[in-house]
């Protein structure tokens, strides 16, 4: 938009007062998250029983499972220029819309020809929608808060995967595994009128696209104090002249966005083998079937518990050594698990205990990836930088998805967690050469 005399948008974020408007936005994005994060883990939740339905072991589950995560690749992808074109509302609604009908048709599913396509449509909307919930969350909050606000908006991932693993447990043996997708679907498709009505627009794409009544009766309620919006412009810090994948691999920003990328790829690569096969592995193991899902239960929960202080302390710390720190944790963490699980006997309080350290360790990183690349990118391309970084995220789900289930199928639980590492440490050498010094004016512009 034309730039002229008025008020910087992001500095104006900076001098308001959190509020309860702001506070309203983050609850319904966390409920939009939730949803995801249930219909995100729900093949996790039913894998055991849907592979016993269909008579396949974990190499016959692996397409199913790939399917959903690639589909979240695509997503991420296409539902990105959706939220910059028609705004971020628009995007939520729409992908929340997707993953909630596709989930409740993949219970109808009886080969797994069809869970494959339902499984990967349902990914498209789940991988869109996470994306333009961060940077929607993002928008509305002060720099001071945008990493914790950031956190609280996508807690809803974890908590809706520890809510799934809890009902899934009672759903599936009275239901069976097409309970835990019905569920999924119709819970999202209930609220979606509700969400319609209250859902807002980003205060970024309205004064982007020049709606500015519109903009001014959002900040109205950002701010109910103020006494008049009437004569007020409000701008945003002029755009590099290209925008999108190839302004991030700007020669000041190139270093960073490839370190970022690459730290975001291999981290998800763990991440989602883990939380995608960890029940059928330690089924693999010996751990009774009805208690499988509560080591999805265990990793959610101790990553929704280690992230809250880990989310308010990161302003404080530096951060590309927490993340490092972090990575190197949960290398020692996976070779722990590999041992316990190749044991004659295993001692499931260790393995519990470790899964949960787990949490932590492998889970964490992704609350500091997301500070820290809101920290290093320019308010003109933060969105596009948390967006892409999250795309390759999403491509490393569809590995870790994929190899997840070949390797249980060929190596066996100890040789899951062995081959855990490799991602992990990779995911360490690539944090290494973040560098710490932020670009010009990369926060509160």
């Amino acid at each position: 938009m034309a730039m002229g005399a008025g008020v910087l948008l992001p500095r104006w974020f900076d001098d308001a007062r959190f509020g309860r408007y702001q506070v309203h936005v983050v609850l319904l994005c966390f409920i939009v998250t939730l949803f995801d994060g249930f219909d995100t883990q729900a093949i996790a939740f039913a894998g055991p029983a849907l592979a016993q339905a269909l008579g396949v072991g974990p190499r016959g589950l692996a397409p199913i499972v790939t399917a959903g995560v690639a589909g979240m690749a695509l997503g991420a992808v296409v539902f990105g220029p959706i939220g910059d074109r028609y705004g971020r509302r628009v995007a939520v609604l729409l992908a929340t819309a997707m993953f909630g009908l596709f989930s409740l048709l993949t219970a109808l599913a009886d080969s797994v020809g069809q869970l494959v396509v339902l499984r990967f449509l349902t990914g498209i909307g789940m991988g869109g929608a996470a994306p333009n919930v961060y940077t929607l969350a993002s928008e509305f909050s002060p720099t001071r808060h945008r990493g914790v606000v950031m956190l609280l908006a996508g807690l809803g991932l974890p908590v809706g995967a520890i809510l799934g693993g809890l009902i899934a447990g009672q759903v599936i043996p009275a239901w069976g595994w097409q309970g835990v997708f019905v569920i999924g679907g119709v819970a999202p498709l209930l609220a979606l009128p509700v969400l319609m009505r209250v859902f807002p627009e980003s205060p970024y794409f309205l004064a982007r696209t020049g709606q500015h009544s519109r903009l001014r009766q959002l900040l109205a309620r950002v701010a109910p104090e103020a006494t008049s919006w009437r004569d007020v412009v409000f701008t945003l810090p002029e755009p590099p002249a290209r925008v999108g994948a190839m302004a991030l691999l700007a020669p000041d920003l190139r270093h960073n966005t490839l370190a970022i990328w690459a730290t975001y790829f291999f981290n998800w690569v763990a991440w989602f083998g883990l939380v995608l096969w960890v029940p059928s592995v330690l089924s693999a193991a010996g751990l009774p079937e009805d208690r499988a899902g509560l080591a999805t239960v265990t990793l959610n929960g101790a990553a929704l518990v280690f992230m809250l202080p880990l989310a308010w302390w990161l302003p404080s710390l530096p951060v590309r050594r927490v993340i490092l720190w972090l990575l190197v944790g949960a290398v020692g963490v996976s070779a722990i698990l590999a041992v316990a699980t190749g044991a004659g006997s295993v001692n499931w309080a260790l393995v519990f205990a470790a899964v949960g350290l787990s949490g932590l360790l492998v889970g964490g990183p992704q609350i500091a990836l997301n500070y820290l690349a809101v920290s290093i990118y320019p308010t003109a391309v933060r969105a596009s930088g948390v967006g892409w970084a999250i795309g390759l995220g999403r491509v490393g789900t569809v590995l870790g998805g994929a190899a997840g289930g070949f390797v249980l199928a060929d190596f066996g639980p100890q040789g899951f967690f062995w081959a855990l590492m490799v991602p992990l440490a990779l995911a360490g050498i690539a944090a290494v050469s973040v560098r710490d010094k932020r670009p010009v004016q990369a926060v509160g512009q």
